[in-house]
């Protein structure tokens, strides 16, 4: 499964999404990883939550970026729910289209059992219909 949380820069998507993972880590049954473009969070979330820094990992693309997250998938198997601050960023998307990666991450969700949770730092109006259903939050 993959979840939206939307809204221009400075709406509340990070406040909203760190609530989230540490209400979640509260009543998981595996492990959660939360993926940043720093450490900056590092003291807001729970210690049992993974911080990962992707600017250490010298990522180019939006290829790259899911050839990680699988990484990650493939080093932990009670790997449980992934979350992504600053999509957009981290997964090096800029005039591209957010639907195919998002399209990838659904199978990747499919196949491995890991659920997304995404923080993207555009307007509802601004996504492809096809991706809209995913959003839980609209900032």
């Amino acid at each position: 499964m993959v979840q939206l949380i939307v809204g221009k820069k400075g709406k509340g998507k990070t406040k909203h999404l760190l609530d989230k993972v540490n209400n979640e880590i509260l009543t998981a049954s595996g492990n959660i990883v939360y993926l940043d473009k720093s450490t900056k969070h590092m003291y807001e979330l729970n210690n049992k939550v993974r911080l990962i820094d992707v600017s250490s990992y010298l990522i180019s693309d939006s290829d790259e970026f899911t050839g990680f997250v699988c990484g990650i998938i493939s080093q932990d198997h009670d790997l449980e729910q992934m979350y992504f601050d600053s999509f957009l960023k981290i997964a090096c998307i800029k005039d591209e289209n957010v639907e195919p990666i998002i399209k990838k991450l659904e199978k990747i969700s499919e196949v491995f059992g890991v659920d997304f949770i995404l923080s993207i730092s555009l307007d509802e109006e601004e996504l492809p219909a096809s991706v809209k259903e995913k959003i839980i939050a609209s900032l």
